[in-house]
């Protein structure tokens, strides 16, 4: 599961409406929060379908802590978190080398969180980038 992050904006003459920082076009909105929550997954999950039928790009979900220091969305009254079920990309195989001891340190650690090794180092790795 994916999840994206949704801006909630409000004007005190306007219904709710939401924009995702990472799909630029991708609008809904309707005159509650709890319908906006509702609405916004099917807007997202459509956009998306979308894209993957143009053969087009699925950008990556940008960080909470980025989209909310963005001056762009100041004025929003809501951040929502939007996941999207099913949606995967395409997986790689790679060869890399470790020092012994931290490729330890990662198994160990990934077994205490219980993940593997290969979704610790991708959750590692997304983290920093």
């Amino acid at each position: 599961m994916t999840n994206y992050i949704a801006v909630v904006h409000k004007d005190s003459a306007t219904e709710y409406g939401v924009s995702f920082p990472d799909f630029p076009g991708c609008v809904t909105g309707a005159g509650s929060i709890d319908s906006v929550k509702e609405l916004s997954v099917e807007a997202l999950s459509g956009h998306i379908k979308t894209m993957q039928e143009f053969s087009e790009k699925i950008p990556r979900p940008s960080k909470l802590d980025d989209v909310v220091a963005d001056p762009d969305y100041a004025d929003a009254v809501a951040f929502l978190i939007v996941s999207i079920p099913g949606l995967k990309t395409k997986t790689v195989r790679v060869n890399i080398t470790l020092p012994e001891d931290v490729l330890h340190q990662i198994d160990v650690t990934a077994k205490n969180r219980g993940m593997s090794r290969s979704s610790f180092l991708t959750h590692a790795a997304q983290n920093l980038i």
